[in-house]
């Protein structure tokens, strides 16, 4: 299926790996020209010799940001220029005790969870509006909707996100730019990966053991597995897509259910 995005210029945040490289190769598949970012040159270089690899004639370049610096983010956005799609996909990640994070440690995640995305639209939904077509995909998580105790910080953050992408679509009203928003349900990103090896190490077990009695715990799933990141890559790709036109200012679920907290 042709999903008419070949020669459209996207930019994914926080996409040198995980599920932002993922949606990076899927929009490069389809003939997008991409701009990858992350935190410093040599994994952003690294990633964009990987997808060129990876994706034979692809149009990727990179941009380095730290979302933490509005500094950094402002330099950013000045070289970014005519967004055809914008996926807000960078986010911290981690899990920690309410108890144990300050002022700064919250400041820090919504300045990179929410305030990535508050910026990165502000810069790019005028001009698509001017233009009238365009594309803005949240990368939000379950975490979100149903908010977990030992990641209470991560939660509200995308709970924020969720918000944030329901609003903005109300000033699309009428025109053929959407906002929309992917609910990621348990994905073995690269960020959960290492938290899982992080918890596995400190409990004296393997990873794997690890990961499978999460899975087991989760009795909501359907898949009984952890998703993989193309696998919201797929959804973020489609909702990027001209073929979307009819979704806007929606959350879609993309998950094997809900992972249960229990403290």
């Amino acid at each position: 299926m042709d999903l008419r995005l070949s020669g459209q210029r996207a930019f994914v945040s926080g996409s040198t790996g995980g599920i932002g490289y993922a949606v990076a190769r899927a929009l490069l598949g389809e003939g997008a020209r991409v701009v990858v970012n992350g935190r410093s040159a040599e994994r952003v270089e690294d990633a964009v010799d990987r997808l060129g690899t990876e994706v034979p004639g692809a149009v990727v370049e990179g941009a380095v940001a730290d979302f933490g610096d509005p500094a950094q983010v402002q330099g950013l956005l000045d070289g970014l220029n005519e967004l055809d799609v914008v996926v807000n996909n960078v986010g911290l990640f981690e899990r920690a005790a309410f108890a144990d994070l300050g002022d700064d440690d919250w400041q820090r995640y919504f300045d990179v969870n929410v305030m990535s995305g508050v910026r990165v639209s502000r810069h790019a939904l005028p001009g698509m509006l001017a233009r009238g077509r365009g594309r803005i995909v949240f990368v939000a998580s379950e975490s979100g909707v149903d908010v977990p105790a030992e990641m209470l910080h991560y939660g509200v953050t995308k709970a924020a996100v969720i918000a944030l992408g329901n609003g903005l679509a109300k000033l699309t009203r009428g025109t053929e730019v959407t906002v929309n928003t992917v609910l990621g349900g348990p994905t073995w990103s690269d960020g959960v990966e290492d938290t899982v090896r992080r918890i596995a190490a400190a409990q004296g077990m393997g990873a794997d053991d690890l990961k499978a009695a999460i899975v087991a715990e989760n009795r909501t799933s359907l898949v009984q597995r952890f998703l993989e990141p193309d696998e919201i890559a797929r959804l973020v790709l489609y909702l990027a897509s001209p073929l979307s036109s009819a979704t806007n200012g929606a959350a879609l679920r993309a998950d094997g259910g809900v992972l249960t907290t229990t403290t």
